[in-house]
């Protein structure tokens, strides 16, 4: 597989309605029920004498709880159900009773080993009402595992908000397809192990709403050198990067860059920083630059400008003559506070990569970087079309978005990144992949990829730095092939 789907609510809906025209009434949720009640049963260490409750709701979720929580008591667990709303799927209750389960109170939820919760489906939005909300709580404080049905209840399908009290399962069971909110922050974090039940929509289902890249997926967009290759045709990428003030982020840019498979990485930059870069990567082309221009820095396939450069004169001068040329750029921290500033980006006809975090969106776009924060899939849309870019959004969770494509989510990384210096490696990293030839599209995803991965590699559990980031590349790479550094070197030796 090299791409996941997730699907918004509205779309999931659509198809589920257009399934149900061909099916005799209530086969879905049955399905549905099935799924669920064989996933919990999955859970438990054996399902005769367990206690299972169900917070039942009144929609359709609910509905699959009951049915779930009867083929559970059929097979010996004891039941009880918590009805929340002031409906219940009166088919379904019926179904529980007769196998045996039985309508419990709000204090159930405590002893329970195992709770399903049904409070709430995709169509609800906003903060969890009473006692919804409260039940939630509940269901976070007992011991049991929790298993959501489809979303966990208080998390907004379609974005992954999540406005106030909120369901943290450890499994969530999802019927048909995978729900957006499912894939992205803060919605993520509350839905635990994903578990996908297939209900017959595939069919009927339109294009996906957001993707992620799988391991298969970069595995296979990454350039690979062929016998011919000389370090021209693997491309050349051109960081600017780096200051008097700042000279790591041109070591660190300049790192990422190498590390991810250019052929060959030039450096143009003030003395100091070019000092820096020579010391630690002989193999960067060095330009030392005592006015900003690029004239006499040689061709490159790409550009990586911003990081660490500052937002005076000089750095503006610099980032528009980048901006200037006709080669993809990626623009990143100062680039992108300069670029806020006035330096000229939209109309530009080479592509451009921005990879900003909220804060820098903020003041490119003019939103709240809260309100960024809280609705990341509707701000990098909204950006990508406005200024005709690639808009790569760094945080918990990192979405690449382009105009008339469906956004990316990324799936590796880790807490640890959250430290100085990783987001200048990003950029090399990402710059690099624009050199060799992917878009900005699939530099972007398969960079913030590789980045998240390699700093899973490096972190371990543990703190890391951000040139231990970019030292872990290699082995992300050679991780998306399932080889080891051995691998390879028989694969030099065996005829």
């Amino acid at each position: 597989m090299k791409m996941i789907a997730a699907y918004s609510a509205d779309q999931i809906r659509s198809a589920e309605q257009a399934l149900m025209a061909r099916l005799p009434e209530g086969t879905l949720m049955l399905r549905a029920a099935s799924g669920l009640a064989a996933a919990c049963a999955d859970l438990l260490p054996k399902v005769y004498g367990s206690r299972v409750v169900l917070l039942v709701g009144s929609g359709d979720n609910g509905g699959d709880a009951l049915y779930a929580g009867a083929v559970l008591a059929r097979r010996g667990a004891r039941v009880e159900a918590v009805l929340a709303g002031e409906r219940t799927h009166q088919a379904g209750l019926h179904a529980l009773q007769e196998a045996g389960g039985v309508v419990a109170g709000e204090d159930a939820v405590a002893a329970a080993e195992l709770i399903v919760d049904g409070l709430v489906g995709i169509g609800a939005s906003g903060a969890l009402r009473e006692p919804y909300a409260r039940l939630a709580e509940a269901a976070n404080a007992a011991a049991g595992l929790v298993v959501a049905v489809d979303v966990p209840s208080g998390v907004d399908a379609s974005s992954g908000r999540v406005a106030g009290a909120a369901v943290r399962a450890a499994l969530t069971v999802t019927m048909g397809a995978r729900k957006t909110g499912l894939l992205v922050d803060p919605g993520a974090g509350f839905a635990g192990r994903i578990e996908l039940v297939d209900i017959g929509l595939d069919a009927y289902l339109p294009g996906p709403d957001v993707t992620a890249l799988t391991r298969a997926g970069v595995a296979g967009r990454l350039p690979r050198p062929g016998h011919e290759t000389d370090k021209y045709r693997r491309g050349v990428v051109g960081i600017a990067a780096g200051s008097d003030q700042y000279t790591g982020a041109a070591v660190l840019a300049v790192g990422g860059a190498l590390r991810a498979g250019a052929g060959m990485v030039r450096y143009a930059g003030p003395g100091r920083p070019a000092a820096q870069v020579r010391a630690r990567w002989p193999e960067a082309v060095i330009t030392e630059l005592d006015e900003p221009s690029i004239d006499g820095v040689g061709r490159v396939q790409a550009w990586v400008v911003g990081p660490g450069l500052g937002t005076g004169r000089w750095a503006r001068e610099l980032v528009a003559r980048v901006l200037a040329s006709d080669v993809p750029v990626l623009v990143d921290a100062d680039g992108l506070n300069l670029v806020a500033k006035g330096v000229a980006l939209l109309r530009r006809t080479g592509p451009v990569l921005i990879t900003p975090h909220a804060g820098e969106l903020a003041r490119l776009t003019g939103a709240g970087r809260d309100e960024i924060e809280a609705g990341r899939l509707a701000h990098v849309r909204a950006a990508a079309a406005e200024l005709g870019v690639t808009v790569l959004l760094k945080g918990s969770t990192t979405v690449v978005a382009e105009e008339g494509s469906p956004v990316r989510v990324n799936g590796t990384g880790t807490p640890w990144l959250a430290a100085g210096g990783t987001g200048d490696v990003l950029s090399g990293i990402a710059g690099s992949l624009l050199a060799q030839g992917l878009s900005g599209y699939d530099a972007g995803s398969c960079g913030a990829y590789l980045h998240g991965l390699a700093a899973r590699i490096a972190a371990c559990g543990a703190p890391l730095t951000a040139a231990e980031v970019a030292e872990a590349v290699p082995a992300a790479i050679r991780a998306l092939s399932g080889e080891s550094a051995l691998d390879h070197a028989r694969e030099l030796t065996d005829w």
